[in-house]
């Protein structure tokens, strides 16, 4: 008989001015670590932005916890965002002080988000998707390997790695864009009111958002709008959305091409890129993205522990640190080891996408 879920995984965050962060950063680090939530919680003068998993009980106690602080009452769309899953899906309960909630590169006051924001339901959203596509522009404000994974029919990439760029592209949209209504969606919307807010303030106006985001529309529609996987910053990091009927794989691997939908990451730990893949292709190119990778973890030793490999890498660094004598001795027996795994194995990439960047 198969057992129940009993777990929640929260994503919320609410803009507000905080005027002591770092002391409600000690009473949430010790209140979340005294009843067992394992997540993320980043607190600002902007705010706070959490995702963090519990048992029933557990998430109970914490939403209780949230009424107690005035700051942190009313979350919007905590329960709409709120997912039921297996178990904890972090391996540990993080609470930091960050002055930016998420980060763009400077402090936006809640006035001034608020007065940037123009949200449309997910049930507007779902009628202008499946009535009216041709009138708008549907930006997607999640990064490039967020995207590739899965993202709504249609929707343009914001062309950026990583969220901070954002003010990089800005002229791009206004060539782009020019005169033409955009409606943007990012994961759960948190991206998206700092971004309507420099967007506004950068003459790009009337800009729409997704209220709730991505989380928020999948948790209420099961249609073909989404296609592929979403990306989440938890343990399943690659989450299918839909069913049988209605989900879809976009993704390719990074080795064959071939259709894909899982991530993982180059064991080289210099590079750490994210690739999609299978596990059987993952494990067949022992980890790493490409022939780069491959042959500087030679040089350098700096390789990932996994569950697929009978080596001891850190271990094995630990004895050279211990005795610089023995590095040539162990630097061999590492690139004999690699060499033997992958003597018949061919890496379509020659270069490390992120290495060479």
């Amino acid at each position: 008989m198969n057992k129940k879920p009993n777990y929640k995984l929260l994503t919320f965050y609410k803009f507000v001015d905080l005027k002591r962060p770092k002391e409600i950063v000690e009473e949430h680090k010790s209140f979340c670590n005294d009843i067992g939530l394992r997540g993320r919680i980043f607190i600002g003068e902007e705010g706070i932005n959490a995702t963090l998993s519990g048992n029933f009980g557990q998430i109970k106690a914490y939403r209780l916890f949230l009424e107690t602080i005035p700051e942190f009452k009313d979350i919007p769309d905590i329960d709409d965002k709120t997912t039921i899953v297996d178990s904890h899906q972090f391996p540990k309960m993080i609470v930091r002080y960050r002055k930016e909630i998420v980060a763009l590169g400077e402090v936006f006051n809640s006035s001034l988000i608020g007065q940037s924001t123009h949200k449309i339901s997910v049930d507007e959203f779902k009628q202008l998707m499946e009535t009216n596509r041709d009138e708008f522009v549907l930006l997607d404000m999640r990064n490039d390997y967020e995207y590739d994974l899965g993202h709504f029919k249609g929707a343009i990439p914001a062309g950026t790695v990583y969220f901070r760029e954002l003010k990089n592209v800005l002229d791009d949209y206004k060539r782009q864009f020019d005169n033409k209504k955009i409606i943007m969606y990012c994961t759960g919307g948190i991206r998206c009111e700092k971004a309507g807010a420099l967007l506004e303030r950068e003459g790009i106006q009337g800009v729409y958002q997704l209220d709730g985001g991505v989380v928020k529309y999948v948790n209420r529609f099961n249609d073909t709008n989404w296609v592929g996987n979403l990306y989440t910053f938890d343990n399943r990091i690659s989450t299918k959305v839909g069913d049988d009927n209605t989900h879809s794989v976009i993704s390719k691997c990074h080795y064959t091409g071939q259709p894909a939908e899982e991530y993982y990451n180059c064991r080289y730990s210099v590079c750490n890129d994210q690739i999609i893949t299978t596990k059987d292709q993952y494990e067949k190119h022992f980890g790493f993205c490409s022939e780069e990778c491959y042959h500087k973890s030679k040089k350098t030793l700096l390789v990932r522990n996994e569950y697929f490999d009978k080596l001891d890498y850190k271990m094995l660094r630990g004895k050279i640190k211990s005795d610089p004598s023995k590095k040539d001795e162990i630097s061999s027996v590492i690139a004999t080891h690699l060499d033997r795994q992958l003597l018949n194995v061919e890496f379509n990439k020659k270069y490390s996408k992120k290495l060479t960047k």
